[in-house]
């Protein structure tokens, strides 16, 4: 029987409340008030009633700890050494869009090291959850990487910058997809960060990389991811860290030479 901490019951509880939310608001998606933040950058009712929820059940069991949101920003608790990062909403475009790809996502932080990460998908209802040194799952199934080892055979996974964040690189981005698609079988943007991580946790991608990122984007398939037995790192090669600018995801026997592609490839736009 698998069992996990108090603090992951907690997550698990919350994201899942917040996940049936969504769904109920889900299926009357053409009617939610939605206000714009920027271009291509939407935020819904739903979206701020989702955090709302996972907010006052985290606090409701751990007050001391601190929150740092997507659209409330952060809170300091009475333990400064440990904080719940959360995305209530990951995949909002594709949420208001009808698209059925999106999830909750929560990670947990203790002395600047995540301990504790879940990512619910609510639509497929599968619950990607994992804690340090306890390995990862998909509901109550351990997963894994995939055991793939030459990139002609893998299919990546990324996310494309768009109107309003040029900041995450276009034409660097054009070079690495040139790059991927003369040396991959695939490329797959499916636009929600956290269940990107946690399919390459999983083995359903074989690798992963973005530009751009918020601490919330990664916080919750971080930790799943490392505990199937993936790599991360920054584009230069150096330990992945929240405030990265890139993040480069893969299997350990993957992740070297999918590194040196996207380094050959940024050459190009230096």
């Amino acid at each position: 029987m698998l069992v996990r901490s108090a603090v992951l019951n907690v997550m698990t509880k919350a994201a899942q409340k917040a996940g049936r939310g969504l769904v109920r608001d889900f299926g009357e998606v053409e009617h939610l008030q939605v206000s714009r933040k920027g271009p291509g950058d939407f935020v819904s009712t739903a979206d701020r009633k989702a955090e709302k929820v996972i907010i006052e059940e985290l606090t409701r069991a751990r007050p001391e700890v601190g929150i740092l949101a997507e659209e409330s920003g952060g809170r300091i608790g009475d333990d400064p050494s440990k904080r719940f990062i959360i995305d209530p909403l990951d995949g909002t475009t594709n949420y208001l869009h009808g698209m059925p790809h999106w999830a909750v996502s929560i990670g947990y932080e203790e002395g600047g090291n995540l301990i504790a990460g879940v990512v619910y998908d609510p639509v497929k209802d599968e619950l990607f959850w994992a804690e340090r040194g306890k390995g990862a799952y998909m509901n109550d199934r351990r997963i894994r990487v995939s055991a793939r080892q030459n990139l002609s055979d893998s299919v990546l996974a990324t996310g494309i910058p768009h109107i309003g964040r040029e900041e995450a690189g276009h034409q660097q981005f054009l070079s690495r997809l040139e790059a991927a698609m003369a040396q991959t079988a695939g490329v797959r943007r499916w636009g929600t960060a956290s269940l990107d991580i946690c399919y390459v946790a999983a083995g359903r991608f074989d690798g992963f990389w973005e530009r751009g990122l918020s601490p919330w984007d990664v916080a919750g398939g971080i930790v799943v991811l490392k505990e199937a037995g993936g790599m991360l790192s920054d584009a230069s090669g150096r330990a992945h860290k929240l405030d990265s600018l890139d993040i480069v995801a893969a299997n350990d026997s993957l992740h070297a030479s999918f590194l040196k592609m996207l380094k050959e490839a940024d050459k190009k736009t230096a």
